[in-house]
Formats: structure tokens, sequence, C-alpha cells
């Protein structure tokens, strides 16, 4: 058993618990940094209407562009394993 202070309180808990709770925390940790990601992702984007735009105008240069801008959001901001 240990005893800990946490936010004023007195928690016991077991070795066990303390593990799962350890690993809850991680997996946590992992899904914000995913989230985090993600919204990088998002928020760098090239606008879709790029794209459609290319497309439109048959404009073959546009459209290698804005794919090439979207490979570069990715690799810039990887997803987590």
């Amino acid at each position: 058993m240990t005893t800990k202070i946490v936010d004023g309180n007195v928690i016991v808990m077991t070795d066990e618990e303390i593990a799962q709770s350890d690993i809850e925390y991680a997996a946590l940790q992992e899904s914000n940094l995913d989230s985090e990601i993600l919204n990088n992702r998002q928020n760098a984007y090239p606008p879709i209407e790029d794209y459609l735009d290319g497309i439109v105008k048959g404009d073959t240069a546009q459209v290698e562009k804005y794919i090439a801008d979207c490979l570069a959001v990715k690799e810039s901001y990887p997803k987590g394993s």
C-alpha cells in the first residue's frame, strides 16, 4: 500500500492500482498528443477549394501543388504509431 496526498486528499493505493493509474495516464497523454497533431494538421492543410479550382480549370500544376502541400503537412505532423 502506498499513501499519497492528491489535491489535499489522502489516497491509499496498492502497487497494482498505481501501475494501472500510470498506464491510464500515459494513454491519456498519448491521446492528447494525437489530438494536438490532428488539430495542427487540420489547420495547416491548404483549402480544398484550391484543389477543386485546379480540377475545374484542368490545371494539372495547381492540382499537383495541392497534393504536394498536403503531403508536406503530413510529413510535418506525422501521426503517432
